[in-house]
Formats: C-alpha cells, structure tokens, sequence
C-alpha cells in the first residue's frame, strides 16, 4: 500500500490522468484499471476515473503490481558545478527534461545523474533520485541536488521556509519603468486552459521580486529572485504585470522570438550546507544564445 498526494500541477486534472503522472511507472490505462477496481481510494471510498483532483488530496493506492520502472544512467555531459559527500549543484542546459514521466524515460536530468555521481537520495522514489526541486525544460541554469536522504529532508525544508537563495535572469517584452518591484499574486490552475497556471483569486501564495537590470526600445533585462517556488512562477507573473518573458511559447506574445523557449536562466542558487551548516552559494554564466540576444539589442 501506499499513498499518493496531489501535487498542484496536477489540480483540476482527471484522476486516472493525474495519478499515472504521479505514479510514471504504471500506464494511465494501468491505474484505470485499478480505480475501477476500487484499489485506489480517497479518504476510504472509491473513486471513478474521471472525477478531478484537488491539491493536497491523499489517495491510498493498495495491491498495485510492483512495476518500478528502470532508468538508465546515460552520459549527457551534464555541467556538476559541486559535489560533495552530501549534495551537488548542476547546471541544467535548456531543453533538458528534469526527470523522466510518461513517454519520456532517457535524456532527462536524472539520466544525466546516475551516470555522473554514484550516490543520489531515494526519499522522492525511484523517479526523481536526487530532485529536490525544478526548473522548466526551457529553463537553463543551477539546480540544488541531494546525494542523501538527510541532505534532501534539509533541502526540501529549506525551500519550504525560504531560506534559500534563487536568482533568475530574464529578457521580457516592454520597458518596465520602475528600477525594482515586488508581485504578490497568488497562482494556481488557470480556469481558461488547465494546461497553464495563472493568478488566480484561490491560489498559492507566490512572490516574485525583480531588480532591472537594463533596458532596451522594446525589451528589458531583468534580474528576479523567487520568495516562493510556484510552478511557473517567474513565467506567469511576468506576463500578469504585462512584461511576458521573450520567447515564452506558452505565456508569451504570438510572435515567438527564437526557438531557445523562453529567455529565463536560473542564474545564481545559495544554500545553508545540510551537514556543515555553512553557506554555499553558487552563479553561472548566461547561455551563448541569451549573450548573443543581448548583444542584438545593444
């Protein structure tokens, strides 16, 4: 038996959708199957397959066939900025996949992993050994990963409370006038296209600070660190104060600039060690494609 909670990207999802993405090792035909039945419970009663989930939920999943699936390590020739004992930091290139779900089981982040360091946390399941948080596929830059289970409980708390130090660089559309800003917009599923996140009246807190760091005619070059750690957070309130990040396909204008994605670099990432309690703090330089935008609108 074991227990499964709604993650928020899956809110508002179909159960039998949202359950095979949290469970990536089993079909979604697989978990159909087994909601119909009535080995997937929620709160001690049945489900149906297509009833939607809400962030938070807990499903008991009981008698599921032990399918785990096996992922290969692969030499990706990932960026490892650090490592020690405990923790290492990696540089994501953009296009890159964190972990592997459905349809998507090589080249991820986490191939990348167990081919470079020979230890990874396991307390996030055999999908995600070492993740303790993400960044978008179009989303280059600096990644926290957890060797141990104690370094990746530490992590997690970490982000939890805010205490670490996330700093993102990115181009976005406009001039903003203000030299500094802060957003507080709450985010969560938009009502529009579930596919998407958007500022929503009952969503979860989400803070955004930006510094400018030049402007440009029609675009400008913003530094911005996250308070919190929403899914798409930099992405969506960007676009809600009417600044959405050049090259941003999802969130963006229609005209599409580039084919890199979005212009968004986790650029700098700071950490209380999980053993030694010191301050780690780690940058990383921008992508050649975003240096060379720059220059364009030099």
């Amino acid at each position: 038996m074991k227990n499964v909670r709604i993650t928020e990207s899956e809110n508002g999802s179909r159960a039998d959708k949202a359950l095979s993405k949290l469970l990536p090792e089993y079909s979604r035909a697989y978990i159909a199957k087994c909601i119909g039945e009535e080995r997937i419970l929620l709160n001690g009663k049945p489900i149906k397959s297509s009833q939607l989930v809400r962030t938070g939920e807990v499903y008991t999943v009981s008698d599921i066939e032990p399918k785990p699936l096996e992922l290969a390590a692969e030499n990706l020739g990932l960026d490892i900025v650090y490592e020690d004992a405990d923790v290492a930091v990696v540089n994501k290139p953009k296009g890159m996949v964190v972990h592997p779900a459905n349809g998507n089981t090589d080249k991820t982040l986490v191939n990348g992993l167990l081919y470079e360091l020979e230890d990874l946390s396991q307390i996030n399941g055999v999908i995600r050994p070492g993740i303790v948080h993400r960044i978008d596929k179009d989303t280059s830059g600096l990644l926290m990963i957890a060797k141990t289970d104690i370094a990746s409980k530490s992590l997690t708390e970490q982000l939890k409370n805010h205490t670490c130090k996330r700093t993102y660089h990115a181009i976005c559309y406009g001039v903003i006038e203000e030299n500094k800003g802060r957003i507080v917009a709450p985010i969560g599923r938009s009502t529009e296209d579930r596919k998407k996140m958007a500022v929503v009246e009952n969503g979860k807190e989400a803070i955004t600070n930006f510094t400018v760091l030049k402007r440009f005619k029609e675009y400008t070059y913003i530094e911005c660190r996250l308070e919190t750690g929403r899914t798409h957070q930099i992405r969506v309130h960007m676009e809600y104060i009417g600044h959405p990040l050049v090259g941003d396909k999802q969130y963006g204008r229609r005209k599409v600039i580039g084919d890199n994605g979005q212009f968004l670099h986790a650029k700098t990432i700071g950490f209380y060690h999980p053993v030694t309690k010191e301050w780690l703090e780690f940058d990383s330089d921008l992508p050649d494609y975003f240096k060379e935008f720059l220059d364009k609108l030099e």
